[in-house]
């Protein structure tokens, strides 16, 4: 019987990426998504893969997704903590409630998915968790306080769960993505990309989305069982943490 796995965000940009490749790499796939209903069903009707709503910012909402997952599909043995948002603006006019929600959802979000999981994990002596995280985490960004700090608690969540998980076989990793090409960098008008982010890339280029999935399928895989507690960086060269 193939594993199942679990996809926060799973529906769009990177999420989706990642999705279509556990499928295609002979897992049963779960595809969370928080709001866009057309988009999920799109996603659905041309890859086959489930879609389930709600928000991973309420422990509540992520306890009852969950079951219906495993209820459908049977107990998660991987999970992808992708969802992700952002509220950016600059650290003097940045408001409580943008503080708030992005803490929610990339960081509270991590807890919320994985902690009604762990426990079967446990009990099963198998698990795969991984956390994508950003680059804006590892090196902070300005008008981004909000969004660093929920990724860089991402990395220290990572480093810590995967001390508790290592003797129960469960592994616990992360992604940092550098600048991706989903629909929300394309937005950024070309001069700008082209001028102002692009360079700034050694490669010379942004990444794909396929390009974190294949890192994920890997992490996900027996081939990885030794790693836990570590940061992959994906981001063309554009920062390296030690």
């Amino acid at each position: 019987m193939s594993r199942v796995a679990l996809v926060s965000g799973g529906t769009r940009g990177i999420g989706a990426a990642i999705s279509i490749a556990l499928k295609a790499a002979g897992y049963r796939v779960a595809a969370n998504f928080a709001g866009n209903e057309e988009k999920a069903k799109a996603f659905h009707d041309e890859t086959g893969i489930p879609v389930f709503k709600w928000d991973v910012s309420s422990y509540q909402a992520c306890v009852e997704g969950i079951a219906k997952v495993e209820a459908e599909l049977g107990p998660i043995e991987v999970l992808v903590n992708n969802a992700g948002i952002t509220r950016d603006g600059m650290f003097h006019k940045m408001t409580p409630e943008q503080w708030n929600e992005v803490i929610g959802t990339n960081l509270t979000g991590l807890f919320n998915m994985t902690h009604p999981i762990w426990n079967g994990m446990r009990d099963r002596g198998f698990g795969r968790v991984v956390n994508i995280s950003s680059i804006n985490g590892q090196k902070g960004q300005m008008g981004q306080v909000n969004y660093s700090a929920a990724k860089a608690g991402d990395l220290g969540l990572t480093k810590a769960l995967a001390q508790e998980g290592a003797a129960k076989n469960i592994t616990v990793n992360a992604i940092c993505p550098g600048y991706i090409a989903t629909e929300m960098v394309r937005a950024v008008p070309e001069k700008v990309l082209n001028e102002r982010i692009i360079p700034l890339i050694p490669v010379g280029r942004l990444g794909e989305p396929e390009e974190i999935a294949r890192c994920v399928v890997f992490l996900a895989s027996d081939d990885a069982g030794f790693i836990t507690g570590s940061t992959l960086s994906a981001n063309g060269g554009q920062f390296f943490a030690s």
